[in-house]
């Protein structure tokens, strides 16, 4: 009679468990599928399917626990015991897991009021910068642009000052400083810059109306800084998101240097002048 028992209450885990296992299998199988398929349709709801997604598990395996705790008379006394008698313990559980918890409500906060969501380019302190590739009840999972993993928990990002590139509009306008030299020609060197960055592919001219009809340049350019031995000119470039962005930058700074030194515009470095004394003289 013992062991039927026994068997019968082995049973009850075995397929209780596989339940679980094939349910939350399914279910997150389902959510993918609908994820890749209406990715751009999607948008900030994309999201909210990740993030039940990857909650789905932990919360099939709670249900699937408690309902074979609640079945099993020795496991069903034992937990009763545990809860009831053994108040520094359930202390002790209760503090180690303020964190968890911490993490589960901070991460529901960034579902509910979405500070960033999947696939948002965004920035936090310790230049920690990549692409939101998952949130889980516990922890962000951040893409950076040496495509590592940096993973941080929810309760840490979230007292974080976030820098979203994505938010509402992922229009970049990127500030590329350019040095000269004070003896160099300032117009023909804001011409070379405006050229290059104006015929660059991934420019964008994001004028208004009122700023056409006004006939600003498409590319503003002004002299930001008188240096110890420079001049800095500050381009003000509009490119569609972040990574056209830095591809711009990389392609001008490299053709603007070229140009500079074959129409004898300096690009200065740091000089230092010594006056020598004669002392019979």
């Amino acid at each position: 009679m013992f062991q039927n028992q026994n068997i019968k209450y082995l049973l009850l885990i075995v397929i209780t468990y596989t339940i679980v296992f094939f349910t939350s299998f399914f279910i997150r199988k389902i959510l993918n599928a609908i994820i890749k398929r209406n990715t751009d349709e999607l948008g900030a709801k994309e999201t909210s399917y990740v993030f039940i997604k990857n909650s789905i598990s932990f919360i099939l395996y709670t249900i699937g626990t408690i309902y074979i705790v609640h079945n099993i008379p020795y496991l069903n006394s034992m937990s009763k015991t545990l809860f009831g008698a053994a108040g520094i313990l359930a202390a002790v559980i209760g503090f180690a897991s303020q964190k968890a918890f911490s993490n589960i409500v901070s991460g529901l906060f960034i579902l509910i009021f979405k500070p960033f969501r999947v696939g948002d380019i965004i920035e936090i302190s310790g230049n920690k910068k990549g692409t939101v590739e998952e949130i889980t009840l516990r922890h962000t999972i951040i893409k950076d642009f040496e495509f590592r993993r940096v993973i941080i928990p929810n309760s840490i990002i979230s007292d974080e000052t976030i820098v979203n590139s994505s938010i509402t509009d992922e229009k970049i306008r990127k500030h590329i400083e350019f040095n000269i030299s004070y003896g160099s020609d300032v117009n023909l060197a804001k011409g070379i810059i405006r050229s290059h960055i104006r015929n660059h592919p991934l420019f964008i001219d994001n004028r208004t109306a009122e700023e056409i009809n006004k006939k600003e340049d498409q590319v503003a350019i002004r002299m930001v800084k008188w240096g110890d031995y420079y001049v800095t000119l500050k381009a003000y470039v509009w490119t569609r998101n972040f990574d056209d962005s830095f591809n711009l930058t990389c392609d001008v700074l490299e053709s603007i240097k070229k140009d500079f030194e074959s129409n004898g515009v300096e690009i200065p470095f740091p000089r230092t002048k010594v006056d020598l004394v004669n002392k019979e003289a």
